[in-house]
């Protein structure tokens, strides 16, 4: 019988369909992995995208909120004008720096006002500085200050040495003829034991020397105090004012009698009587200024 026989062609060899699955098994294999690990990177691409994003949005949102607690200013002195960004939470003595660096006025030597002398502990916020509020600087070199022949320190010495030696100026004949008139009825409200800035209107209802009503402006912007009677206005610069005094009038000690040294002596004071006691300091500290001292 004849026998069919295979021709070398058709005939397997061993092994051979072995290694070709393998073969594309690895292939599929490394197919898989690269698409798993493209796929990985396309993740991982994605999350640095967001968290970049992210920063970025809490980084605005913190200059956001630091541009809430900046208050524009505009600082005015001897003429110059400075418009400047000033943190909100800063104090008096923080901004007396800023304007020793814009002017080159040490602070010791600025007088430095908004609604009146500005307090150097309180913050701007506490005193409620606005956006566009204008904050008044006088100030004078150290040479123009050395350059003054008498200190005003001296002449306040000198002043209340001599007030020592005398009776309470309200005993005193010239102003017992006034102080005689009694209260006027128009005067200013006093608030005994409280000390408040100056107010935004002019200071009035009072009595000068000769029995007359006077009435006290002070032109922080122009560095000036305002005497006002019936007859005139006398424009007097502030820092031509050698010294103010004070003292309680007896019987009303809500109230004072107060005077401005407008010359080298006593004969040159200028006397008010029932000044409100609680502006009794803001008026000496916005004439004379904390830097008289240095």
């Amino acid at each position: 019988m004849a026998t069919a026989s295979a021709s070398p062609d058709e005939v397997d060899e061993p092994g051979m369909e072995t290694e070709a699955q393998k073969l594309q098994l690895s292939c599929g294999d490394t197919g898989e992995s690269n698409s798993a690990a493209a796929g990985k990177a396309l993740e991982m691409d994605q999350l640095q995208e967001d968290s970049a994003i992210s920063q970025a949005s809490v980084s605005n949102g913190g200059d956001s909120e630091t541009e809430k607690d900046l208050v524009e200013l505009k600082i005015i002195w001897n003429k110059n004008k400075y418009d400047v960004k000033f943190p909100l939470d800063s104090t008096g003595a923080d901004l007396k720096e800023k304007i020793h660096s814009l002017t080159g006025l040490p602070p010791t030597m600025q007088k430095v006002m908004f609604k009146g002398l500005l307090p150097e502990e309180k913050t701007l916020r506490e005193i409620k500085v606005t956006n566009g509020a204008k904050i008044m600087v006088v100030g004078s070199t150290i040479n123009d200050v050395l350059a003054v022949n008498t200190p005003k320190e001296s002449v306040q010495q000198e002043v209340k040495s001599e007030e020592n030696k005398k009776e309470p100026l309200c005993r005193q004949k010239q102003h017992r003829k006034v102080l005689d008139k009694g209260k006027p009825e128009d005067v200013m409200p006093s608030v005994k034991g409280a000390q408040e800035r100056l107010p935004t209107v002019p200071l009035s209802g009072m009595y000068n020397k000769t029995g007359g009503k006077v009435r006290l402006t002070f032109k922080l912007e122009q560095d000036q105090l305002w005497i006002g009677t019936k007859e005139r206005t006398e424009k007097i610069p502030m820092g031509s004012i050698k010294n103010v005094v004070s003292e309680p009038i007896e019987g009303h000690e809500d109230y004072h009698m107060m005077a401005f040294q407008l010359g080298p002596t006593e004969a040159s004071y200028y006397w008010v009587y029932w000044v409100p006691t609680q502006y009794v300091d803001a008026i000496k500290d916005t004439v004379l200024g904390k830097w008289q001292y240095f």
